[in-house]
């Protein structure tokens, strides 16, 4: 059913992704209605159909690291990381970290993706939800990326924010728009290289602390879906 460049063909999605390296990819020679969301849903990106035969790929990562979907079972360490941004004070007007019935109940479920060492440490994660209930904005999300503080300077955040474009690129969303602090120049440039780009500044949106702070609006249109 499935290959990494030819093989595999009896896997399932999501033990074809469990053994593919990073990077690597799959075929899958029947295209069935719901053969994208499973490839999703597994945690595969780049996902393209032509002439019955669907291609996926398994998100590419640092040596050491594998991007995959977000589970439950990592509820602990991605609220933690999330603390921890919070705690930064750059990352976000919250103080604190929702429920994680909450997190859960907010973002999409196949863009959400977390960065996992060999050693089974939780190193960050990237998710989105929807900007609105509008039929017209269907295909536009917000995003939050975050890193654990000691995983800085790696290559986490570029990864997820590559995964989280593929995965929403595939699912036919065209725009990935976020608000970053503007004293949050890392955060800025991660994104410029992952090609967003800056739409403008919004003064004094929110008080922070006491204190009012402008926001960076930022947002990436993609060229592959919404093209048409």
């Amino acid at each position: 059913m499935m290959s990494d460049s030819r093989a595999a063909h009896e896997s399932d999605p999501v033990t074809a992704f469990r053994t593919l390296r990073p990077g690597g990819s799959i075929e899958v020679e029947e295209d069935t209605g719901d053969c994208r969301d499973r490839l999703l849903a597994a945690g595969f990106i780049e996902v393209t159909a032509v002439n019955g035969t669907v291609r996926a790929v398994k998100p590419p990562a640092p040596d050491g690291v594998t991007i995959r979907p977000m589970r439950e079972a990592d509820a602990g360490r991605v609220l933690a990381i999330y603390q921890a941004g919070i705690d930064g004070g750059q990352a976000s007007f919250e103080t604190e970290v929702p429920t994680w019935e909450e997190f859960d109940r907010a973002k999409l479920p196949l863009h959400r993706h977390v960065a996992e060492s060999d050693t089974g440490d939780l190193l960050g994660w990237v998710a989105a939800i929807p900007t609105s209930s509008r039929c017209a904005y269907a295909g536009v999300v917000e995003h939050s990326v975050y890193v654990d503080p000691a995983a800085h300077g790696r290559g986490i955040g570029g990864a997820l924010l590559h995964a989280l474009i593929g995965s929403t690129e595939s699912a036919g969303i065209w725009t990935v728009q976020s608000g970053v602090f503007p004293e949050n120049t890392a955060s800025l440039r991660l994104h410029e290289r992952a090609g967003f780009r800056v739409v403008g500044t919004r003064k004094r949106v929110g008080r922070h602390h006491g204190s009012w702070r402008d926001v960076v609006l930022i947002e990436r249109r993609s060229t592959v879906a919404g093209s048409d």
